[in-house]
């Protein structure tokens, strides 16, 4: 799932951004615009018609976004306060592709969700289907990989990643990857999600895959991995959350690094120690797309403008995420002290599978994932 998203509630607080979209004052042709139809801001009276049409609208649906994943609870604070609408936030701790299913059930209705947050292999999956609607965003130019993952929009790439494991202090230092199999670990560890849904599971996966000297074109060696984990009696079924984490349940999560390194933080303030071990390095980027089916489509497009600005960068970025944006920012001298801090500075990026590598690897994971772990 998307963290099932993980962790830290403390980064569900709001942050000061440095940076901020000026909100414009609105277009008069604003009132005769069809926003569901629009591909640019500037087809909307540009961002001040979109800012208008949206107060009309009066509201937007997000779906699968933990306020603690990414620093969602910063954007989605900052997004109502800088546009004063109303966020209804469905699903938080959903999957990518519970995200699409939610569309689909409640499209026509004003429950369907506006807009989507979705790992790569979903994003690919459902191009070209008319589930999404596309838009460009202005600073699209300027966001790495957009050209290459959906020159026409559709999806547009957001934040990466590097997956990690993540694990309380309590049970020592993990140095190698063989730790995980020691019986300290019984009944501890756990994967964000399913695979077959979850792109958080899926590259958590390609990075114990990797690890054990796999490749992204054949994860039977990851999955043979697991299956001696699960063997040994450590791996659980159980999709790890800010509540499951807090509580012990699972001590050892496999999941995205900066979803670990806002656990780090929480853990801190409360005096225990949660530490990260990377035995290689993979991730892959998540995608902001518009539903086809959007109830609230100025509403929609605005989210995007604003999540995919400089604002939305920052926002990400002191949220422990790499905003696809950030080498540009980088470039440009536009980075924040504060988003450096969080991510860092380099522009190099962990290694991903393509969508057509993971496509097969889901395949080959509907019977050898049960196989090897079981279900949850």
């Amino acid at each position: 799932m998307k963290f099932s998203k993980i962790t830290n509630g403390s980064l569900a607080a709001a942050l000061v951004v440095a940076l901020a979209i000026p909100v414009v004052q609105s277009s008069s042709a604003s009132a005769a615009t069809d926003y569901s139809k629009i591909i640019s801001a500037s087809q909307g009276g540009g961002l001040g018609g979109l800012a208008a049409a949206c107060k009309k609208e009066g509201q937007l649906n997000v779906i699968a976004l933990p306020l603690y994943w990414a620093n969602y609870g910063g954007m989605i604070s900052g997004f109502k306060k800088t546009y004063g609408v109303k966020v209804d936030e469905a699903n938080p701790e959903g999957s990518s592709q519970e995200e699409i299913d939610a569309a689909v059930t409640n499209k026509g209705t004003n429950r369907a969700p506006d807009v989507f947050d979705v790992g790569l292999a979903i994003a690919v999956k459902y191009l070209n289907t008319g589930t999404y609607a596309p838009y460009k965003v202005k600073m699209w130019n300027y966001l790495q990989f957009a050209q290459t993952v959906d020159p026409s929009a559709q999806v547009t790439p957001n934040y990466t990643g590097t997956m990690t494991i993540g694990y309380s202090g309590e049970l020592g230092t993990i140095t190698k990857l063989d730790d995980l199999l020691d019986p300290k670990f019984k009944g501890k560890i756990a994967l964000n999600g399913d695979p077959l849904g979850s792109s958080a599971a899926m590259n958590g996966i390609f990075m114990i895959n990797k690890a054990v000297g796999g490749t992204f074109d054949d994860v039977s060696k990851g999955v043979a991995f697991f299956a001696k984990l699960k063997a040994a009696g450590n791996f659980i079924n159980v999709n790890p959350t800010e509540a499951t984490i807090a509580s012990g349940q699972t001590p050892v999560v496999i999941d995205n690094g900066y979803i670990q390194a806002g656990v780090i933080k929480k853990f801190a303030a409360i005096g225990k120690v949660w530490k990260m071990f990377t035995p290689a390095a993979v991730g892959s980027t998540y995608n902001s797309a518009v539903s086809a089916w959007a109830p609230h489509p100025a509403c929609a497009r605005l989210w995007m403008e604003y999540t995919l600005s400089e604002t939305g960068a920052d926002i990400w970025a002191q949220g422990g995420a790499t905003p696809t944006l950030w080498v540009h920012l980088l470039k440009t001298g536009r980075a924040s002290a504060a988003g450096k801090a969080a991510i860092g500075k380099s522009k190099i990026l962990a290694e991903k599978a393509t969508s057509d590598q993971t496509a097969k690897a889901r395949l080959y994971l509907k019977t050898a994932w049960p196989a090897a772990v079981g279900t949850n």
